[in-house]
């Protein structure tokens, strides 16, 4: 018996009634076959691959809200897929779910992510004839683009937790644990990057709600997910009185920061550079980068020149502009 065999009978005794068991046969079918680790339990080995992946990497580079601010505490794609992993991680291991499964799809959730955060996600969907919706592209890059085309080969528990973390149920309750994780990471660390960006104050936010959550990030938190643990493992959720006041949280989100001014005045400008580069590699298809002149080939020029922008850094977004479109010194 090899040490993934004897991990697999280790969770088999801890995990609870609701849990998804890496020994599922459906739940850890990949899209090809390929021998177990001798190591790691199937989706012990998926959170590896995401977590090496060069997609992980770059959202250290990609906008959470503000777009590229200056100061080193604001959040970025990076650090908003942290913290909903130790959320989620914290809400499976109370329940006793899979922790292991619960992590990689954290990790992976917002991979397909493009620069520029939601106004990036809308500047490519008003362009590309297949639509762009970020967790769509997040299986896309498991799938079909990370490993120069090869994909990641991930798991089906993991690539369905990805693609319903938004708006969907998922098939296991380890995926609906990051959908709630999501939300309770970004409404209250968007909120603590409004105060410290200047565009919003703490005694602001709505009084019923932070009656109920809380007036600290840490409190609201704390409150949410242990609404949610103490809900249960049958079904994911929480307490009707909790929910209600996180939405109206989120509602004030909306109204007060996601479409403030301030905090976006330089979004315009990001989605006309999108769009224009988009343009440029439709009518320059041969410009693209080998891998996804492949992509091209198997799918189409739209799908390809979408995979390839929606992947790009902010930073590496405005380099590739500035090289294309804006006139050097003569020397």
């Amino acid at each position: 018996m090899n040490i993934r065999m004897q991990q697999e009978m280790l969770e088999a005794n801890y995990l609870g009634k609701y849990a998804c068991s890496c020994r599922e046969p459906k739940l850890t079918k990949r899209l090809r076959e390929e021998e177990p680790c001798p190591y790691r339990t199937d989706f012990q080995r998926d959170r590896d691959r995401i977590l090496h992946s060069n997609s992980f990497r770059r959202l250290k580079r990609k906008t959470q809200v503000f777009l590229s601010p200056t100061g080193d505490h604001y959040r970025t794609r990076l650090t908003h897929t942290l913290e909903v992993s130790q959320i989620a991680r914290i809400i499976s291991r109370a329940l006793m779910l899979n922790e292991d499964l619960t992590e990689a799809i954290a990790l992976g959730h917002d991979l397909g992510h493009s620069p520029f955060g939601h106004s990036g996600e809308s500047a490519l969907n008003s362009v590309c004839p297949h639509g762009y919706r970020h967790y769509e592209q997040s299986v896309r890059v498991v799938d079909y683009i990370e490993k120069d085309g090869l994909g990641l080969n991930l798991t089906e528990a993991v690539r369905n937790g990805i693609l319903c973390h938004t708006n969907k149920k998922a098939l296991t309750r380890e995926g609906n644990v990051v959908r709630l994780a999501d939300r309770i990471a970004y409404i209250n660390h968007d909120i603590e990057d409004a105060v410290r960006a200047n565009i919003l104050r703490h005694d602001e936010l709505p009084k019923e709600a932070t009656d109920v959550l809380g007036v600290t990030k840490s409190q609201r938190i704390t409150t949410v997910v242990g609404s949610v643990i103490e809900h249960g493992a049958e079904t994911i959720g929480m307490d009707s009185h909790i929910e209600n006041a996180q939405n109206i949280l989120h509602e004030f989100m909306f109204r007060h920061v996601y479409y403030n001014p301030i905090a976006k005045h330089e979004e315009e400008k990001a989605q006309d550079l999108l769009i224009r580069l988009y343009c440029y590699y439709i009518e320059h298809i041969d410009k693209l980068p080998e891998n996804y002149l492949a992509i091209a080939k198997k799918f189409d020029e739209h799908r390809a020149v979408c995979d390839y922008i929606s992947g790009m850094s902010d930073g590496y977004a405005i380099d590739l502009y500035r090289e294309l479109f804006v006139p050097k010194e003569w020397k």
